[in-house]
């Protein structure tokens, strides 16, 4: 019922309940109702210690010596926790996480290199615990209710899509059973709005059922998300068990892809309505997104290849969308956000540079390098930076890695921006209700990996995304596809 972004209503005490529901020597469990929502919070304590109510929803632990022993466990249903367990569960599990990825390290004359290398292992550690759980992860992950409490599936790739790339595909492979949890929401979504297959929605709960919103029912780009993912998860395993797993979504997300696309009598046309990557255009006067029509390109073509490895025909269907889409939308020797965008870059120049995406994030098989370049040149000369995302810098990144231009990829990291500000413990602040933005570090380790990896087609020599005069090492770390 909170108005605000965080969804947090302090001033209403009647509305929920905590109630102590079992206790004892040194444990103490709370029952907790709000509207239909149900959960326990267990309190287990070594030492003289006691456990008083001291308000309505306030307990207070006080502890009759210097030195206790306090584990506090939040879930559906909560056995009895224990100190030492936890301290022994993390003490097994943290090295096993550093020496089971991947490694970067950096070296040269650049007073860059030790805040680089400082963001990469933070992030490597953010991202683990927050955004590697069994649901796609809020964007403030478990730090705090951002969203109204929602994840967005448009953010699922920024979150994790890196897990992979730093040789640790089991993490991002526990989120994708979602997807076919919440297949009948979204085969449902697609029917009412007549299109086949599955559209997947944007800002959703645990149960998958699209929020209201002015913005959510008109963006497209989540949608080969899942194909994405599951070809990264695919190319670090092999055999074809992972294939069968997942090829009924995969299929199902480009059988969408393929009737969204609208033959207008000499090509395909992805919208109106749509909203691009970029939210600041209107959706009715807004078609042909450049970055979402570079993704159609991809999607398409990673479907037909898992089509092929299983035996099947390539789809016609599909495979006449992908070969009659629009060509990627260029006025003044720039790509445009869409194709009807009536300026190039002077009153829209705000939010997210998405057209830099289709080079570089993606590897702009319908692109030109040239215009690309250009395109992010004017980007750097004029776009607002107060009005963008953390992920928008590792997005730069990419592109101009992928143009051969290492210095503009560290540079677009390294950008000394307010929404590129790395706080001590690795977060980035976005603004007063956002304290932390976790694309931002998913996105630097995507970006670095590519960066020192490389990236399908790209340059042979070691790590083609770095300025040639900085030593770099890096292990088990994979290439962008």
């Amino acid at each position: 019922g909170s108005p605000g972004i965080l969804a947090a209503d302090w001033n209403h005490p009647e509305r929920h309940s905590t109630r102590l529901e079992a206790g004892g020597e040194g444990f103490a469990r709370l029952e907790r109702t709000l509207d239909g929502d149900h959960y326990s919070c267990a309190v287990a304590w070594k030492g003289g210690a006691r456990f008083e109510p001291a308000g309505p929803h306030r307990f207070v632990l006080r502890p009759a010596a210097d030195r206790i022993e306090v584990v506090y466990a939040f879930a559906p249903g909560t056995a009895q926790p224990h100190a030492g367990d936890v301290f022994a569960a993390s003490q097994a599990h943290w090295p096993r996480f550093w020496s089971g990825g991947g490694a970067v390290e950096l070296e040269a004359r650049d007073a860059r290199v030790a805040e680089l290398e400082r963001r990469i292992i933070l992030s490597q550690y953010l991202t683990a615990i927050q955004c590697a759980g069994t649901m796609p992860p809020q964007e403030t992950g478990l730090t705090c209710n951002s969203w109204f409490g929602k994840f967005h599936l448009e953010m699922h790739w920024w979150h994790a899509a890196h897990f992979p790339l730093w040789g640790r595909p089991q993490l991002l492979e526990r989120s994708l059973p979602w997807y076919r949890k919440i297949l009948p929401q979204a085969r449902q979504i697609a029917r009412r709005q007549g299109y086949e297959g599955v559209r997947w929605p944007k800002m959703v709960g645990p149960e998958g059922r699209d929020s209201p919103s002015a913005i959510g029912p008109f963006l497209i780009w989540q949608q080969p998300h899942f194909i994405a993912m599951a070809e990264l998860c695919r190319g670090a395993k092999t055999g074809r068990k992972w294939l069968g797993q997942y090829a009924d979504l995969v299929f199902e997300s480009a059988e969408f892809m393929a009737s969204f696309a609208a033959w207008d009598g000499q090509r395909f046309v992805l919208g109106p309505p749509v909203i691009p990557a970029q939210e600041n255009h209107p959706p009715k006067e807004t078609w042909n997104p450049t970055f979402e029509l570079e993704y159609w390109h991809y999607g398409l073509g990673i479907a037909q290849r898992w089509r092929a490895m299983l035996g099947l025909q390539p789809n016609p269907r599909w495979e006449r969308v992908r070969a009659g889409l629009s060509a990627l939308p260029v006025r003044d020797g720039v790509y445009l956000a869409h194709e009807n965008c009536p300026q190039t870059y002077t009153a829209r120049n705000r939010d997210h540079p998405s057209m830099l995406g289709a080079l570089g994030v993606l590897p702009g098989s319908k692109a030109d390098a040239a215009v690309m370049r250009r395109t992010l040149d004017k980007v750097l000369a004029v776009w607002q930076w107060p009005d963008t995302w953390g992920w928008d810098y590792p997005m730069m990144a990419m592109t101009a890695a992928r143009l051969g231009d290492p210095e503009g990829a560290v540079h677009a990291l390294m950008l000394d921006t307010a929404k590129n500000r790395w706080l001590p413990n690795g977060h980035t602040w976005q603004r007063a209700n956002l304290p932390l933005y976790l694309p931002s570090n998913g996105g630097l380790l995507a970006a670095c990996a590519l960066m020192a990896a490389g990236w399908r087609g790209g340059p042979r020599r070691p790590a083609p995304g770095f300025p040639q005069d900085w030593t770099v090492r890096q292990d088990g770390l994979g290439a962008l596809l």
